[in-house]
């Protein structure tokens, strides 16, 4: 049995009594970025003298929030050597704007979690962090979209972040009452629905289940706002999770991984064919033509990332063996490098939230030119790739 109640002394729309097979649970939907939120939670809990309070974080997040080093003890290459850096930098763009709106307001992100984990801890009331592993929801939005949608989630969220007008006094307002980063993830889920899938309706259902599966007869959770309806439902509605699918990391298709392979394979083949046909010397030209087209936009873009001499060459000499395997790009090459031969400064892990809203900032900071030689020269290495391609399948005829 199922059952809503509502009571005057909160707003309806941010706080939601549900009553399930003889258990209260309190719904708190809040805005991560509101002073008015982060009062709140703490008013209910105190209030409510919940068993339990269930939390939107997970230990990734959590440890975020709490540690104020947690940037330094980022191991930069390590990262690299997995090929974790694109998701890093989504990561860090979610994050940065969040904190760029919490300057704006007054108030960091995140905020109102803390405050319910503390006002818990203070009445030695259980904390259940209930959120799905923040790198496995990003690695499975990534995967969920084409090269076209990551372009277009990109695009907004750089165009969102370097977004410098002023807000007005009713939008400040409008602002305080709504989860930010939930709003944000809802606009692009309009148009990329995909996201708005793993993003949204997925840790909808996750949460719901972690909040069900709460001990005690009275469980208080707190939510983003953007959250608060989507649990409503799923927990009236006893939707099951399974979590083991919802935290499994899609692998790339097959589909993918054939064309990885056909393009490389038909260059070579080519090159082959010519050398059959027209001769050694014809084959010795494409091949040195594919180290010309590829190695030297890569190049290029390492020299606008400003990178180290080092790792210009290392453009250079790896994007004609890198373009001919989908296994490893050469911006992941350029990446490493540049952070061995100008490793980033501690200060910097201690600022990369602020210093990636400022344009120039990206290459003053070695940290995020370390990005910016994983960005730059994958773009290069991969129109160079195109141009090669052309050139080297029109000498076939």
């Amino acid at each position: 049995m199922s059952s809503e109640a509502q009571t005057t002394n909160y707003p309806p729309d941010q706080v939601q009594f549900l009553r399930i097979d003889g258990r209260d649970f309190i719904l708190v939907g809040t805005a991560h970025v509101s002073k008015g939120s982060t009062d709140l939670v703490r008013e209910v809990i105190e209030r409510e003298k919940p068993d339990h309070v269930a939390v939107e974080l997970d230990a990734q997040r959590y440890q975020a929030l709490t540690e104020q080093q947690r940037w330094e003890s980022l191991d930069i290459k390590e990262i690299i050597r997995k090929k974790q850096l694109a998701t890093l930098i989504v990561n860090l763009l979610l994050a940065a704007y969040q904190k760029r709106m919490g300057l704006k307001l007054g108030v960091m992100p995140g905020t109102e979690l803390l405050e319910a984990v503390r006002a818990a801890e203070e009445k030695g009331i259980a904390v259940t962090l209930a959120d799905r592993d923040v790198r496995v929801t990003l690695r499975r939005a990534w995967r969920s979209m084409s090269f076209w949608r990551k372009s277009l989630f990109l695009s907004a969220l750089l165009a969102s972040l370097f977004d410098d007008k002023e807000l007005t006094e009713a939008q400040i307002q409008e602002l305080l009452k709504r989860d930010v980063l939930s709003e944000l993830m809802r606009d692009l889920g309009e148009a990329m629905p995909e996201l708005k899938k793993v993003l949204i309706d997925e840790r909808d259902l996750y949460l719901s289940h972690k909040i069900r599966q709460a001990p005690g007869q009275r469980v208080v959770a707190v939510v983003g706002a953007g959250h608060l309806e989507g649990i409503r439902k799923a927990l009236l509605e006893y939707r099951e999770a399974d979590l083991q699918e919802l935290n499994r990391i899609p692998p790339v298709s097959p589909a993918w991984k054939w064309i990885g392979w056909s393009l490389p394979v038909a260059i070579v083949g080519s090159i082959a064919y010519i050398g059959w046909t027209q001769g050694l010397a014809a084959a010795g030209d494409s091949v040195l033509f594919w180290i010309l087209a590829s190695g030297t936009p890569c190049a290029v873009g390492a020299i606008l990332a400003f990178a180290h001499p080092l790792t210009v060459l290392a453009a250079f000499v790896s994007a004609p063996i890198t373009t001919l395997s989908p296994v490893l790009g050469a911006g992941y090459v350029t990446a490493f490098v540049q952070a061995f031969v100008r490793p980033p400064r501690v200060k910097e892990f201690q600022t990369v939230a602020e210093d990636v809203t400022k344009l120039r900032r990206w290459w003053q900071s070695r940290l995020l030119r370390v990005f910016l030689a994983f960005i730059l020269p994958s773009l290069g290495a991969s129109l160079g790739m195109i141009f090669g391609s052309v050139e080297i399948f029109g000498n076939l005829f």
